[in-house]
């Protein structure tokens, strides 16, 4: 008699292509975008899903039915898979990929106690070295992939669950210093990931983050007819977010008044003097209900010169 495997992917592409090339287990999609907005440590609990779909609903103006039927059904079929020998993550290089993935990792740990857990990440690349989804592996490549999974200790698993907890933690200041400093990490891309997570704290430079601030050098280096093409450029320029479409519209709206136009893009005078340092725009772009993990996201500010955080104290 076989072992019997219950598969958990980053996103229904995944699932739908593993079922297609015939991967033989059972699948649970984790449809959730746990680097974006207010997260809580207690992962299934009832006020972890009020929390979220709060946000969802705010952020993203997602109905509470499509919450229950996307999200939560599938969550509840995973509390139902309880008969398996070996659970197996597959997860992308991303920060989108990554924060879910220790979510996952965490859940495990407190419901799945014992299991045999390993982990797939792609870590691909084409001869342009750029990075290549799991769905777009050849199906050769995917058993490859699939063969050299990493199984995870119990201090790979503990790991995981503490760094989630810091994710989770109202400073992200602890975890900018344990982040790197972890040379036998199965999580090869995590480091990566969380470094991109912490340049997404305004910069004291011109109070926008990362992610702001590549927007507008995307708009004032590129012609874009669009915004639709614009956007495709952006999910093209910072593959290490994993943001698609409904990630970069939103952060456009609290952009809007940098920009003339969307269609064609073009940068509004301010939107260049932010671009330059010449404004500060962070008591324009500023609230108290926007969060990265369990941090409010304006009470710290990212030092560029030495890439270190600054919490800023009333």
């Amino acid at each position: 008699m076989g072992v019997s495997i219950l598969h958990i992917t980053n996103g229904d592409i995944t699932t739908n292509y593993l079922k297609k090339i015939n991967f033989p287990g059972s699948f649970i999609t984790w449809r959730e975008m746990l680097s974006e907005g207010k997260t809580t440590s207690d992962i299934g609990s009832e006020s972890f899903w009020k929390n979220r779909f709060e946000f969802l609903k705010t952020s993203y103006n997602i109905s509470k039915k499509h919450f229950i039927d996307y999200t939560l059904k599938e969550y509840r079929n995973l509390c139902n898979e309880k008969k398996q020998d070996e659970i197996v993550l597959w997860f992308e290089q991303d920060l989108f990929c990554q924060i879910n993935m220790l979510a996952v990792i965490s859940w495990l740990k407190r419901y799945r106690k014992g299991y045999q857990i390993s982990v797939v990440c792609s870590g691909k690349m084409n001869v342009a070295k750029k990075k290549i989804d799991l769905s777009k592996l050849k199906a050769i490549e995917t058993q490859q992939q699939y063969k050299n999974r990493i199984e995870l200790k119990q201090d790979d698993i503990e790991y995981a669950d503490y760094i989630w907890q810091l994710y989770c933690s109202n400073s992200p200041l602890r975890l900018e210093t344990v982040y790197k400093f972890n040379p036998t990490s199965p999580f090869k891309h995590l480091a990566a990931a969380i470094e991109a997570h912490l340049q997404r704290f305004p910069s004291i430079k011109n109070g926008l983050n990362r992610i702001e601030n590549t927007i507008l050098k995307t708009a004032e280096n590129q012609k874009f007819t669009s915004k639709n093409k614009f956007i495709s450029g952006l999910i093209k320029e910072e593959k290490i977010y994993g943001f698609g479409e409904v990630q970069y519209d939103h952060h456009l709206k609290s952009l809007n008044t940098l920009f003339t136009s969307l269609n064609p893009v073009r940068l509004s005078r301010k939107g260049k003097q932010v671009l330059e340092n010449q404004i500060n725009f962070y008591g324009q772009i500023r609230n108290d209900i926007s969060y990265l993990g369990g941090s409010k996201k304006y009470s710290f500010l990212y030092q560029n010169e030495n890439k270190k955080l600054l919490q800023i104290t009333s």
